[in-house]
C-alpha cells in the first residue's frame, strides 16, 4: 500500500471540492472523493487524472448513513486510513421560513449537518490511536448571517459550524486538528471566490493548525 497520505473528500464536484484534490494532490496526496452519482465523480476523476493527480471515487449518498458507513469501510480496506477528510456536501434548496416544510427542513439537514457527522465518526478512532490527523468542513458565511431566502441552508450551516467547534474542543487534546472554511458568497471561477483560491485556504491551515474557523470574505 502506498505511504502517500490520503485526502477523503465527501461531496465532490467541480467547485471547492477540486479546488481541494488538486491543491492536495500536488502536494503529494491520494485522493479519494466521495458522490452521490457515477457520471459527476467520473468526471471529476477525469480531471483529475489529466494532472497527474492519484486519485479514486466511491458513490455514497452523504444523506444515507449506511451508505456512507458502507464506503469508508471501502476506503479503509482498499486505500487505508485517512489522513484528511474534507466534507464538502450540502443540499442547497430555496425557500423562506413560510414555505419551507418541515420534510424539506429534514432532508436537507441530512446531508447538509448529518452526514458530517457521521463521515467524521468513520475516521476519527485511526487518527485517535495515531494521535494525528485533520477534519475539515465547508461552511457557510449564512451560518453568521441568515439568508431567508435560504432557510433550510441557513440552519444546516449553522448546524455544522456548532458540530465543527465542538469536534475541535473534543478532539484536540488528542493531536487531531479540526478547521472550518465559512465561505461568505457563490463558488465561481475567476472571482475572489474562486476554488482554486479557496483550496490555498484549505492548505494553509493544514500547514498551520492555527485556527478552528476563517471566514473567507472579501
Amino acid at each position: 500500500m502506498s505511504h502517500k497520505p490520503l485526502l477523503v473528500i465527501v461531496g465532490s464536484g467541480p467547485g471547492v471540492s477540486a479546488g481541494i484534490a488538486k491543491k492536495f494532490g500536488s502536494n503529494g496526496f491520494r485522493v479519494v472523493l466521495i458522490s452521490r452519482t457515477k457520471p459527476s465523480l467520473e468526471r471529476s476523476l477525469e480531471d483529475l487524472h489529466q494532472v497527474h493527480i492519484e486519485s479514486y471515487g466511491i458513490t455514497a449518498d452523504a444523506s444515507d448513513p449506511n451508505s456512507l458507513k458502507t464506503a469508508f469501510k471501502q476506503i479503509r480496506s482498499i486505500y487505508g486510513v485517512t489522513n484528511v477528510l474534507v466534507y464538502n456536501a450540502a443540499h442547497i434548496v430555496p425557500g423562506d421560513p413560510l414555505s419551507l416544510t418541515e420534510k424539506q427542513l429534514i432532508e436537507d439537514f441530512k446531508v447538509n449537518t448529518v452526514g458530517a457527522l457521521t463521515s467524521a465518526q468513520q475516521v476519527i478512532p485511526d487518527m485517535v490511536e495515531r494521535k494525528q490527523g485533520t477534519l475539515f468542513f465547508t461552511g457557510g458565511g449564512i451560518a453568521l448571517a441568515p439568508n431567508p431566502l435560504y432557510t433550510s441552508l441557513s440552519i444546516g450551516k449553522a448546524g455544522i459550524r456548532s458540530l465543527a467547534l465542538s469536534m475541535a474542543e473534543t478532539l484536540s487534546p488528542y493531536g487531531i486538528y479540526v478547521g472550518q472554511v465559512l465561505i461568505a458568497d457563490h463558488v465561481q471561477k475567476g472571482t475572489y471566490y474562486d476554488p482554486d483560491r479557496i483550496a490555498d485556504v484549505y492548505w494553509e491551515l493544514f500547514m498551520k493548525k492555527n485556527q478552528r474557523e476563517y471566514l473567507y470574505r472579501e
